[in-house]
């Protein structure tokens, strides 16, 4: 059955991922009235994290983050489809690093390093900064439960030759590259809810208290691996703008959790600035403390 899905799937996807911008986009409007007008995905989820993150704005205010929100959601699903079909010169036009020479310094200096990054604005076109980089880009992902969309999800991020692997290799990946002395930069997504029998430190974000992911942390110090963060503009729809912002050069320096909450001050920075780019339909805050 997963595969017959796939099979139905995968020429509708390249279809898309082929549409002219303009026309792509107005395609992303129609699956937006579709799944927010019609389906109400995550509807209830949605407007219970704003309500807990955002108390200081009116229904009126969130329910306008709220629509903007999966406007911004519906295009940046599509994009990573767009992805597939889109040539590296037009990718360099919309998705821009206006600092990479600071990875490249590191590359230079013979130090790999962790890159903690967030469910927002356009983290999927992040991974098309491979080539860029100095030394060899790892990103670490969960599984997908259909093994045909895991694969076409994998095969699509490592387009611009970013590695993939599962969060379940990440330790024996760095361990091996610590070995060898192979230089690298691990990206993980730090953001969201751990599971409970993964829960080190909770921390106040967005103003409520929730545990939070430690395991960059406890790598980078276990590795000594430099720590950096990324912050993800959208300039415009279809166009982006990261910056590098450095958070840890020598780990094993800083007091345990230091570095996490570094990283989640600043991520929270950016939502508030523009709340509506940010995932708002995973449970952030589901075991928040109550």
């Amino acid at each position: 059955m997963q595969f017959i899905v796939y099979i139905l799937a995968y020429p509708l996807l390249w279809l898309i991922s082929i549409l002219p911008f303009r026309i792509f986009y107005w395609f992303s409007d129609f699956v937006y009235f579709i799944i927010y007008r019609i389906i109400g995905y995550r509807k209830k989820v949605v407007r219970e994290n704003l309500a807990l993150a955002l108390p200081h704005l009116s229904a009126a205010e969130r329910k306008e983050i709220e629509k903007k929100f999966y406007q911004h959601m519906c295009d940046m699903f599509l994009e990573m489809v767009k992805t597939m079909s889109i040539s590296p010169e037009e990718m360099e036009k919309r998705f821009h690093v206006t600092n990479i020479e600071l990875v490249q310094d590191y590359a230079r200096k013979g130090k790999s390093v962790i890159l903690v990054a967030s469910h927002y604005a356009s983290y999927e076109w992040l991974l098309t900064i491979n080539p860029k980089l100095g030394f060899q880009g790892i990103a670490v992902y969960k599984r997908l439960a259909n093994p045909y969309f895991d694969k076409l999800i994998r095969k699509i991020r490592s387009k611009y030759k970013t590695e993939m692997i599962e969060t379940r290799q990440a330790i024996p990946t760095m361990a091996q590259n610590q070995r060898s002395g192979k230089l690298s930069m691990y990206g993980l997504a730090s953001d969201q809810s751990p599971k409970l029998d993964r829960i080190f430190h909770s921390m106040k974000f967005m103003g409520v208290e929730v545990p939070v992911h430690t395991g960059a942390e406890m790598l980078a110090k276990k590795y000594d691996l430099s720590v950096i963060s990324v912050q993800v503009r959208k300039v415009k729809r279809g166009y982006y703008e990261a910056t590098f912002v450095p958070i840890a050069d020598d780990p094993k320096e800083y007091k345990d959790f230091e570095i996490t909450e570094k990283y989640l001050k600043g991520v929270e920075k950016q939502i508030y600035e523009a709340p509506e780019f940010y995932l708002w339909t995973h449970k952030r805050w589901k075991h928040r403390v109550k």
